[in-house]
């Protein structure tokens, strides 16, 4: 039996998840496993093959000359095997996938994905579920989707996530609101004023992260298109993305001492379906930098 006799589709995984992370410890967390049997089963692979694969450093972990020639052969294995039961799936007629997207799906990269996804799959039939911002999980929890496009956070029970982008947030004020022209706003200048919030139920660590990291009260909403009536019919304050371009009579002051707001892809974290991994790897390469 020769070399690439004994390579494994699990094996090159854990090559692909290392040669992108390039850290061991971070591709043990994306792959859920710990990192001495990752360890070994890179070690394990550079015997097999008889190359280096990794320069590893005090200073971090880089590809060798071998180990990006096999990243590129991964990668394409690796997606050659994905599209497999995609195919199978599609010439039985049953290729489906439902997509959960959270409130107003204007993100440019969005439209990229879909593009990608199409011409990785194009007898995939995708099904889009558009949730409002009382379920950041776009319906996972409930089963009602098999991956979500959403922001965090979010409780990730039962869940695997993929943070894609990180987006900087702002105040949303009315034009004519004494704050309006400020430069910046921090969470601690807003402290006495009402602020949106979302419904009973909605998921705590959601509710807290958009009501400016602790509980206020104010109107209650569901949509991106409340958030912007009750704060122009009431003068209350939001969150909103920085970049947000507002309706006539609001503004967006941009917020400091705040995270900001991730883009993530989630799924079912126990769910084989190839077509969810094809989607989170194609997420990954459409969002990345």
């Amino acid at each position: 039996m020769n070399r690439m006799d004994r390579l494994e589709l699990r094996t090159l995984r854990y090559f692909a998840a290392v040669a992108e992370e390039l850290h061991f410890g971070r591709a043990a967390v994306r792959l859920h496993m710990s990192q001495p049997p990752l360890s070994r089963a890179i070690r394990a692979l550079e015997a097999d093959l008889g190359a280096t694969l990794f320069h590893r450093t005090s200073a971090g972990v880089t590809l060798t000359g071998a180990g990006a020639v096999l990243l590129d052969e991964a990668r394409a294995l690796l997606d050659r095997a994905a599209r497999v039961p995609a195919r199978v799936a599609a010439a039985a007629g049953a290729a489906t996938l439902t997509v959960g997207i959270l409130g107003d799906s204007t993100d440019p990269d969005v439209v990229r994905l879909a593009d990608a996804y199409r011409r990785h799959h194009p007898h995939v039939e995708v099904t889009v579920r558009e949730t409002d911002l009382t379920d950041p999980t776009c319906g996972l929890h409930a089963g009602l989707v098999d991956v979500a496009l959403t922001r965090g956070p979010f409780d990730p029970t039962g869940l695997a996530t993929r943070a894609l982008r990180a987006d900087p947030v702002g105040a949303l004020l009315r034009a004519d609101d004494p704050l309006a022209g400020r430069a910046s706003l921090t969470p601690a200048e807003l402290a006495d004023r009402r602020w949106f919030r979302f419904p009973e139920g909605t998921d705590p660590l959601w509710q807290a992260y958009w009501n400016g990291g602790e509980p206020r009260p104010g109107p209650v909403v569901r949509t991106v298109r409340e958030c912007q009536q009750v704060v122009l019919w009431n003068g209350t304050v939001g969150m909103t993305l920085a970049d947000h371009v507002p309706a006539d009579g609001l503004t967006v002051v941009p917020l400091t001492g705040l995270p900001p707001s991730p883009v993530v892809v989630a799924w079912p974290r126990t769910d084989p379906n190839p077509l969810i991994r094809s989607f989170v790897r194609l997420a990954v390469a459409v969002y990345a930098p």
